[in-house]
């Protein structure tokens, strides 16, 4: 498990993984994603309790 942890932290800090975090940054400042993000995890807590 280390090896493929030690793989992602090399991939993130290469300049493709920059970009992505970059990207993805931005992405999660979008106040729209925002909102759908905190929808998709309130639909996936109400499904515990929909018996």
């Amino acid at each position: 498990m280390a090896g493929v942890l030690n793989r992602i932290k090399a991939w993130v800090r290469s300049p493709q993984g920059r970009t992505m975090v970059d990207k993805a940054k931005r992405a999660a400042s979008d106040p729209r994603n925002q909102a759908k993000a905190k929808a998709a995890v309130a639909k996936l807590r109400g499904r515990g309790r929909a018996h």
